[in-house]
């Protein structure tokens, strides 16, 4: 998962003097963070070191990502203007610096490892752009998604088809799979989330059918979604830890899974982050197609040390089992 930086001195020291963003938008700073983990984990691919709000750039609205707070949008985006208004260009034209910090990755990675780009989906983009900033009602959100279903429409087709451009030219600049993260969508029932989230969803996976990259599914918080992420069109399901991984497995059907260990078991002894672990291996049952990951992201108060030991558990616990991999973000069966 993303943020597996968080926890390493090296990242915290860069983060006294650059702030999130500009580290961003440098990319050699960008690649710099992005390639930390890999070797200090010992995983199976590199997660870009970016946000899910940067293409709101070459959308033209103004946004920030303050401490304590999260992304903040100075104007929130609520009516049939707002949403007129609202730009879609190249890619390219959005947000350059992150495409030449894949670049950069992909020249300095080593050919085994994999370079994994992601994205914001369209509810939770949505959602940030209403709100204005993070919300545990979404009140707004549902307001327009529940009593302005035109509306609704335009705001998600316009982010729809930026989303899809964003990944798209990720892929072009060397990343090897793409995530598209829901984080927002489980505070929805499955008929509304259906019916008012899922076609936008299966517009970009669809968009990227033909690029010949895995193209992974994540949202949290709500079990009973699974069925629908894996209708989106996706190849792998990411899953967090409110649900076994075999229920998982059997509720997405035939997909991959990624998952899913509980961030906050990695702050526990080492021995109880190995229960777990093993726990998650047991219920893949050896199955092809698991990769290995936490459920979320890292938290910043974990040990990089654990975070090691967990990633050397799962691959010598799976070569007896079988492939998988592991991430940079969290951990690799592949680990992630």
């Amino acid at each position: 998962m993303r943020q597996a930086g968080r926890c390493l001195p090296e990242y915290r020291a860069l983060r006294e003097r650059y702030g999130m963003l500009e580290m961003v938008r440098t990319p050699e700073l960008c690649a710099r963070v992005t390639l930390m983990p890999v070797d200090r984990l010992g995983v199976d691919a590199a997660v870009v070191y970016a946000d899910i709000m940067l293409p709101l750039e070459g959308m033209g609205i103004p946004f920030d990502i303050r401490p304590e707070v999260g992304p903040v949008v100075g104007r929130p985006i609520r009516t049939a203007a707002d949403v007129e208004a609202i730009r879609v260009v190249d890619a390219a034209e959005a947000t350059p610096y992150l495409y030449e910090a894949i670049r950069i990755v992909r020249r300095e990675l080593r050919p085994e490892v994999a370079l994994v780009g992601f994205a914001g989906a369209p509810f939770t983009l949505a959602s940030y752009l209403i709100e204005g900033r993070p919300s545990r009602e979404h009140a707004r959100t549902k307001a327009m998604l529940f009593g302005e279903p035109a509306l609704w429409d335009a705001l998600m087709s316009r982010i729809s088809e930026v989303i899809a451009r964003h990944l798209s030219a990720q892929v072009a600049a060397g990343v090897q799979a793409v995530q598209l993260f829901d984080s927002w969508a489980g505070a929805l029932a499955p008929a509304d989330y259906e019916r008012s989230v899922l076609p936008y969803t299966r517009r970009i996976f669809a968009a990227l059918a033909d690029l010949g990259v895995p193209r992974i599914h994540f949202a949290t918080g709500n079990p009973a979604l699974l069925p629908l992420l894996s209708a989106a069109g996706c190849d792998v399901v990411s899953v967090d830890w409110r649900v076994p991984l075999d229920a998982a497995w059997t509720a997405i059907g035939d997909r991959a899974i990624q998952g899913n260990l509980d961030p906050g078991v990695c702050l526990a002894p080492f021995d109880v982050v190995a229960a777990h672990a093993r726990d998650v291996i047991r219920r893949a049952a050896g199955r092809s197609g698991h990769v290995f990951n936490l459920g979320h992201g890292v938290l910043p108060e974990t040990d990089a040390d654990t975070l090691a030991r967990l990633a050397e558990l799962v691959h010598r616990g799976t070569e007896r089992r079988g492939p998988t991999a592991c991430h940079a973000g969290g951990p690799r069966r592949s680990i992630q």
